[in-house]
């Protein structure tokens, strides 16, 4: 017999029957039928899990939960093996475990299927107990998902290793860019009152393996740093902890001047430095365990280190030094855009952090946006990946959709977040994906991240609709292995959210795995961006010329006249394709060479240019605004025929949200269509219906209190 460390015993009641309101997410655990709940119940006769502590607990309690849900039956907690128990262990908790955990690191696993002493029996095994909570979470997946749970051999492990949200949340309660309601943290209550979501909440972002939260809007307050709110983010961590979660603060680059009266912010003033050092101390004596700083300076009026003539690296490195004799990182966004007017908005994060290559301290990463726009349906990949090779950088996406169609579209985004890890940088040749900058390969880092701007909310289904949970899942799960296609999340969350039935899944992947691209299609087709109304972002505005600065209008980034439209960025525009490196430059240097799907991105093309399918520019722009609209429309009918297969709650949301959409696509094809139209005096080709009204009605639309905008 093996030696195990002792064993708590605490049974676990099956949980009460809920409403099917979208609260329990892709952790459902429903009833499953008799093969299936056969099947669970024959490898979970029991759980056998030496050691003690809370996160072992949480795992234990939650084999409990699941196995009851989908089976009825409570499987005991054992301090022996049993025939088809599953047992959680570590090598501290059980020496000479049948499984090696050499590579898994502190949060990765092994789930084996082995005999000890003659019994059959499910290893999940870990270095740590938070690998055993990410192990049993992966058990937890097969079963829901129908799969089989014999003969499994499974090792996984993160790839890298900061894997976070980022919220934008006030501290007034709102959330920029929130369309699920209100902020789920109630600074009002904390830190005295931890409701029951938010260890809900650290629980479903433990099971896809996200690992790191900040806690608060980069457009930061400096309120946050102060003591009362700094004791409401260590209740936070006090909750999360067990889970495997850190807390980090976006933090205001003038605190020191808010809140002490230090009559500057220059990074290299000694006595701003030890303001920081002070901060830090206080940070990390109620917060251990503080993740870091995640900083956004010099970028859409927020105060930073430029403002007194010093760089990004000066400011990074002073907060760096700050936070290091505690283990703690700095994040620096690089989303920066300035007052200057550039000639293109594209170029200014490059034209800004390339020359900081290698200035950087060693626990500083700097945080970059998949694109070099903002978070558009389609954008290249972002320049800076495989630019500043001796620099760690992290991936910033968006989960919340501020730009495709909000809480109401269903636009799957696994198949955004896929192509753009998956783009080729050839900074080392053939095959320097991006991902493989990310998670440090490609260079060597140890320092790797990936950031997912949340889309929760206070809504009892957290994400403002239903299908939005996938986004949340899908950044989680590729952000634990970037190698995971799309459609392979798509299916798993399905089949979780819904049923395992492939009546149920198969066209939901199908509608899913299509969506996005449907909404570049009636957005944004070839290669367009930015031509959302402003401040919002909600609707079509590709008419605005009015604002301030050229790179606020949509008008800027399309630059339809009557010869044409797009956006040159070759030699003989803003040259912006000369900040890849020189495979993909010369590939973008030419139309012909030039992915259709970003041709206006990077060219200014006529009206008659010939797309690959033989239409015109023109006439394609059209039939891509047409196939977006359809495609909504098959979607509509795709999900009425599941009308019997989903409860009546979820379906019926779903289908007022599909009914949405089709109507705002329909919008935003016939506006977009109806501007075009008034710039290009072309025609509409044959089969193709005129916009519903005149350009003057769609410019008249206002939406002075749409969501997510502060």
């Amino acid at each position: 017999m093996i030696a195990m460390a002792g064993s708590s015993l605490s049974p676990v009641m099956a949980p009460a029957a809920r409403a099917e309101d979208g609260y329990d997410l892709w952790l459902r655990y429903a009833h499953a039928d008799a093969p299936r709940s056969a099947a669970i119940s024959a490898h979970a006769t029991a759980i056998v899990a030496p050691g003690t502590g809370p996160t072992l607990t949480i795992a234990t309690q939650e084999l409990q939960r699941a196995v009851a849900g989908m089976t009825g039956t409570t499987p005991a907690l054992s301090a022996t093996v049993q025939q088809g128990a599953l047992w959680l262990a570590t090598p501290a908790s059980t020496p000479a475990l049948p499984v090696k955990t050499d590579g898994l690191g502190s949060e990765g696993y092994a789930i084996r299927s082995t005999m000890i002493d003659g019994k059959a029996v499910t290893l999940i095994a870990a270095n740590s107990d938070v690998g055993l909570l990410h192990g049993t979470y992966h058990w937890l997946r097969l079963a829901q998902s129908g799969e089989s749970l014999d003969a499994l051999d499974i090792r996984s492990a993160p790839k890298i290793g900061l894997r976070l949200l980022n919220h934008w949340d006030n501290l007034n309660g709102t959330v920029e860019r929130g369309y699920a309601g209100q902020s789920i943290w109630d600074w009002w209550r904390l830190p005295d009152w931890k409701g029951p979501r938010y260890s809900d909440y650290a629980r479903a972002n433990a099971s896809i393996g996200i690992n790191g939260t900040v806690l608060n809007n980069v457009n930061a307050k400096a309120d946050s740093l102060t003591a009362p709110y700094i004791a409401k983010a260590a209740a936070l961590a006090d909750v999360f902890r067990p889970y495997g979660i850190k807390v980090y603060l976006s933090v205001k680059w003038t605190a020191p001047m808010e809140l002490d009266g230090l009559k500057t912010a220059d990074p290299l003033d000694p006595a701003v430095a030890a303001w920081w050092k002070a901060k830090a101390d206080e940070i990390y004596k109620a917060i251990p365990d503080f993740g870091g700083f995640l900083v956004k300076a010099n970028s859409e009026g927020q105060p930073g280190p430029q403002d007194y003539n010093r760089t990004h690296a000066d400011g990074a490195n002073m907060l760096a030094a700050a936070v290091k004799p505690h283990g703690g990182i700095v994040m620096w966004r690089a989303f920066v855009y300035a007052h200057d007017n550039p000639d293109d908005r594209a170029k200014q994060a490059y034209t800004d952090f390339k020359p900081l290559d290698g200035k950087f301290a060693d626990n500083v990463i700097v945080q970059v946006k998949n694109g070099a726009i903002d978070f558009q349906p389609r954008e290249p990949f972002h320049p800076l990946f495989g630019a500043m090779p001796k620099t760690p950088l992290m991936m910033e996406f968006q989960i919340t959709k501020e730009y495709l169609g909000q809480s109401t579209h269903l636009t799957y985004l696994g198949p955004l977040f896929e192509e753009t890890l998956d783009a080729d940088t050839f900074a080392k040749g053939k095959g320097s994906t991006v991902a493989k900058v990310i998670d440090g390969s490609l260079e060597g880092h140890k320092l790797t991240g990936i950031a997912g701007v949340a889309n929760i909310g206070v809504d009892r289904d957290w994400s403002g609709s239903i299908f939005n949970q996938a986004d949340w899942y899908a950044f989680g799960r590729l952000a634990w292995d970037t190698s995971l296609s799309a459609d392979v999340i798509a299916k798993e969350w399905a089949e979780m959210t819904f049923s395992p039935d492939p009546k149920v899944v198969q066209p939901v992947v199908k509608m899913m795995m299509g969506s996005r691209e449907a909404a570049v299609d009636y957005m944004t087709p070839l290669g367009l961006a930015h031509v959302m109304d402003t401040g919002h972002h909600y609707g079509p505005g590709p008419w605005v010329s009015d604002l301030a600065r050229p790179e606020w209008n949509p008008v800027y980034y399309h630059k339809a006249d009557a010869k044409g439209i797009g956006f040159d960025r070759t030699k003989s525009g803003s040259d912006a394709v000369g900040q890849y490196a020189p495979p993909v430059a010369k590939l973008l240097a030419s139309a012909k060479t030039t992915p259709e799907n970003e041709l206006l991105w990077f060219h200014h093309l006529p009206w008659d240019y010939r797309l690959t399918s033989g239409d015109t520019l023109w006439d394609g722009l059209i039939h891509h605004y047409d196939r977006g609209v359809n495609y909504v429309t098959e979607m509509q009918t795709t999900w009425a025929s599941l009308k019997p297969y989903v409860d009546a709650e979820r379906f019926a949301e779903t289908e007022a949200f599909l009914t949405i959409q089709h109507r705002e696509a329909l919008w935003w094809r016939d506006a977009s269509i109806a501007y075009f139209q008034s710039v290009s005096k072309r025609p509409l080709p044959a089969g193709s219906a005129a916009p519903a009204h005149d350009l003057d009605w769609y410019k008249a639309l206002k939406f002075p209190y749409a969501p997510g905008h502060n």
